[in-house]
């Protein structure tokens, strides 16, 4: 019988860098970072851009993601990159590590646009998996890290893709760790479990011949009253 193809599973990971911590305060997007995944394997598709936020950088902003407001003013305004970012998400499962501060951003500048917000039921909030996967421990991205033994050392400084892509390896151990899922994410299991090698071979005979007949006969004259004879 035939094996049945895996379903595929597309997500989308996503995490954004900001000018502070309220967009109801007039805190805006700086970079938005996505990698797109089928069943949980990088596609390597990838979505990331640089926003200009139209305002100044407090230096806390500035400490955490090293992007400037002149680096920043060089780049597009959300308007700008709005159509080719819902397209990439499309309308795949988000996965976002404290997904209500990122959407609550995203959805700001929605609004501003009068497009309609993303609902954060199609998020999958991995502070979420990480509390209850252990309870009372720290679940920030760097200590999901560290837990995991995943290298940060080429991070010296916070971006919304590298952070998207370090998620990626937080989201596989919390849900199943590395080991989960070993098949290629577009493998063709449609084809039979069993090779064919051709038409089978006509099974050898395995009757005694007449001449073996005979020497069992002259065998048992020897014999008294065997019992191979009615």
């Amino acid at each position: 019988m035939a094996k049945t193809a895996p379903e595929t599973q597309r997500e989308i990971v996503l995490d954004t860098e900001t000018t502070g911590l309220d967009p109801d305060s007039g805190d805006r997007i700086v970079e938005i970072g996505c990698v797109e995944l089928i069943n949980r394997v990088p596609t390597g598709r990838t979505f990331q851009c640089y926003l200009n936020p139209e305002r100044d950088i407090p230096e806390e902003a500035l400490a955490v993601h090293g992007l400037s407001r002149e680096f920043l003013s060089r780049h597009p305004l959300f308007s700008g990159v709005v159509e080719d970012f819902l397209e990439f998400l499309g309308s795949s499962p988000l996965v976002i590590h404290n997904a209500e501060f990122d959407l609550g951003f995203i959805n700001a500048e929605l609004g501003r646009l009068d497009r309609p917000p993303i609902s954060l039921e199609r998020a999958i909030d991995t502070v979420r998996l990480a509390r209850n996967k252990f309870p009372g421990a720290q679940a920030s991205l760097d200590a999901l890290c560290r837990r995991f033994q995943i290298d940060t050392s080429d991070r010296d400084l916070h971006g919304a893709l590298k952070d998207a892509q370090l998620l990626v390896l937080v989201y596989v151990e919390l849900t199943g760790g590395r080991q989960t899922d070993l098949r290629l994410a577009a493998a063709d299991l449609s084809g039979p479990a069993i090779p064919d090698r051709g038409s089978p071979r006509p099974p050898r005979p395995h009757g005694p011949t007449a001449e073996e007949l005979a020497a069992h006969e002259k065998f048992l004259d020897h014999l008294e009253r065997p019992i191979w004879r009615a």
